[in-house]
């Protein structure tokens, strides 16, 4: 039996990265799986590859969130996970940062896991429950200079994730925040405009002296949808290899 047995999901921003890696994770543990992402024909071939349904979702459209729900109630008959993973990054120093840009994150990062915690409530009450992961970062519990419209979205996803835990734990639906450190993805690079860049130093000076990869924080949002985790709500879920053990003064490294 797997560890997502009987389970429906729906993950955004699922064509690659770490959405990518939760959706492979997912299947493999038995649960019905909707990939979900505007990268259609990336998120098309995924799909196909693990036998899950692809569904083009613009995070921060309200019509978008309603078709993907309805299509995961028709193709799945419910839906009881929600991972809210679809974010981008943009690097800018504040007194530089135009409005366009921090709305731009703003609208995918924080709007699009609002959109998305609001859509899954009713469907998920009809189940009889069900788990909502909204991955934050690390930058969700502490700043880091050039990344103020992503911060901001990253404190307000935790944020949000601790009302919506006290307000639909009586609906048996849980809600946590998982904050990952800086992770193997393509997201540096796209933020950097598709320059390849170097993230290896960065893995250097945390506690376990490397950088994460997809699947280690795939394998903490399977633990999150799974009843495994059934006494966790309103929680913060850190895997950063210990970037968060530290502070400032730290005269390692």
């Amino acid at each position: 039996m797997g560890r997502l047995d009987g389970k429906a999901a729906l993950i955004t921003g699922a064509a690659r990265g770490q959405g990518a890696a939760a959706a492979r994770r997912f299947t493999q543990e038995g649960a019905k799986v909707m990939v979900a992402d505007v990268a259609d024909d990336d998120g098309k071939a995924l799909a196909e590859e693990i036998g899950a349904v692809y569904q083009h979702l613009d995070v921060s459209r309200e019509d978008d969130w309603a078709a993907a729900v309805q299509r995961a109630g028709d193709e799945f008959g419910g839906l009881t996970v929600l991972v809210n993973n679809a974010g981008i990054l943009h690097f800018s120093e504040l007194a530089h940062t135009s409005l366009a840009d921090y709305e731009r994150v703003i609208g995918i990062n924080q709007i699009g896991a609002f959109l998305g915690m609001r859509s899954v409530v009713e469907p998920m009450t009809r189940a009889g429950g069900g788990s909502i992961i909204n991955v934050s970062s690390v930058e969700g519990l502490a700043g880091m200079p050039f990344l103020v419209a992503y911060t901001a979205s990253k404190f307000a996803i935790r944020g949000m994730t601790k009302v919506a835990a006290l307000e639909l734990g009586r609906k048996g639906i849980r809600v946590n925040s998982v904050h990952p450190g800086m992770i193997d993805t393509k997201m540096v690079s796209d933020a950097a405009g598709g320059a390849e860049i170097d993230t290896s130093w960065v893995g250097k000076k945390v506690a376990l002296g490397r950088v994460g990869e997809p699947d280690e924080i795939a394998q903490l949002a399977v633990f999150l949808a799974s009843d495994e985790s059934s006494y966790c709500t309103g929680a913060e879920f850190v895997a950063d290899g210990g970037a968060t053990a530290t502070h400032a003064l730290n005269i390692q490294g």
